[in-house]
């Protein structure tokens, strides 16, 4: 552990903001209404983010031994690669969905109240104007697999009568309830290995 003498600082200082930051979460979720506006917020980002960058922090300061290839033997050499190809296989499949649905939603509010059947879109602060009437279909892609570190992405393409295609993803929130508030809307379920924009 000599080699890295600045990782138990870090890591101890990233422990404590977790706690800080979940432990006002949790206090305050006690004094507040559920939410019906829903944006690209940190906890949601960490929400989905928490098994693949768990994985790479783990697996990563393995990876380091490729610095010294010259002096690894096969057999560690092997090990190395499966090793590496095992962490990059669950971790840049998420990382790389996480980075489309940060680019494609990052100024995009959704606001969402089904007991008042209300759904908005907002693109920066400027309303998307569409009634159910207006929605030609929608098509909701969830992931094939539960258990993989991205099946929690996925998303819902709402296609305009006016040719306007409107993508929310899971990084605004759950859309499973979005979808099944717009089963009448001819909603198309689709299945994909990873749920790529």
């Amino acid at each position: 552990m000599k080699l890295f003498p600045f990782l138990r600082p870090l890591l101890e200082f990233t422990v404590a903001v977790c706690a800080i930051v979940f432990g006002l979460r949790f206090i305050t979720g006690f004094f507040t209404q559920a939410s019906r506006v829903y944006r690209p917020t940190f906890l949601r980002q960490f929400y989905l983010l928490f098994w693949p960058l768990l994985c790479m922090s783990v697996g990563l300061p393995f990876l380091v031994s490729f610095l010294y290839l010259g002096t690894l033997s096969a057999y560690e050499l092997v090990l190395l690669v499966a090793l590496a190809s095992v962490i990059l296989g669950f971790s840049v499949p998420a990382l790389i969905l996480h980075a489309q649905y940060y680019a494609r939603n990052l100024h995009t509010t959704l606001v969402f109240d089904p007991k008042q059947n209300k759904l908005e879109v907002y693109e920066g602060r400027q309303l998307v104007p569409f009634a159910r009437r207006d929605l030609v279909r929608v098509e909701y892609v969830t992931c094939r697999s539960k258990r993989a570190f991205w099946s929690n992405y996925n998303f819902l393409r709402l296609h305009l009568a006016s040719g306007q295609i409107l993508t929310l993803t899971s990084l605004l929130t759950n859309l499973e309830p979005v979808a099944e508030f717009l089963r009448n809307s001819s909603l198309e379920r689709r299945q994909r290995w990873a749920c790529f924009l």
